[in-house]
């Protein structure tokens, strides 16, 4: 049997960054279930603003490294901090390259599953999964239904990114499990049927 591929993106560009510390644990997880795993941290990728037109011939080798990966990987896990109620820049920005993805058959995220994880200082943390999710629609991606939202993040992970609280590293590491699982089902049968492409190209058939 193939080894099932699971592509981490994440972080901040905090020098200590409690997304980057949750989705390695997740990441652990997943290769726990049985797959091999990279991980992309945002503040090392240090990709510039993603200009639209933007092609894999002028776009930055960080920006072709990322969209490969996630276009072999057969599942994702997404970590993004909390700002201001919504996702971050840097990581909004690395999703935006995913358009190098465009041109490929399938195109996007398609039949890919993906788990989202969002770490907050707040009590609130599932307002940037939401936003995760909607993405992950508009790429053709399929979200499990297991979502991490850290609140408090601060009291779950120590200066160091080891985990202080055995609950939230055991719903991380369940995640990435299910990662792995809902990759294993898709893979003999992807879901999306031709028609449902041809009618997601038609509705997306406009310049951005």
């Amino acid at each position: 049997m193939k080894k099932l591929q699971v592509v981490g993106l994440g972080g901040s560009l905090s020098e200590q960054s409690t997304s980057l510390a949750a989705l390695s644990i997740a990441l652990e997880g997943a290769a726990e279930a049985g797959a091999d795993v990279t991980l992309f941290d945002v503040k090392v990728l240090d990709l510039p603003m993603y200009v639209p037109g933007s092609t894999a011939a002028d776009a930055p080798a960080a920006a072709r490294r990322l969209a490969d990966a996630v276009g072999d990987a057969d599942g994702l896990l997404w970590s993004s901090p909390m700002y201001h109620g919504t996702l971050s820049g840097a990581f909004k920005n690395a999703l935006d390259w995913l358009q190098l993805l465009s041109d490929r058959e399938p195109a996007y995220l398609t039949d890919k599953v993906i788990g989202l994880i969002s770490t907050a200082g707040g009590t609130q943390g599932l307002q940037a999964v939401n936003t995760m999710e909607y993405v992950v629609r508009a790429l053709r991606g399929w979200a499990v239904p297991l979502v991490v939202p850290v609140a408090q993040s601060w009291q779950t992970f120590g200066e160091d990114g080891r985990v202080l609280d055995s609950k939230a590293e055991a719903q991380l590491r369940a995640l990435g499990r299910e990662v792995v699982r809902a990759a294993r089902q898709f893979a003999p049968n992807p879901p999306t049927t031709p028609d449902a492409q041809r009618a997601e190209e038609a509705i997306a058939g406009y310049p951005a």
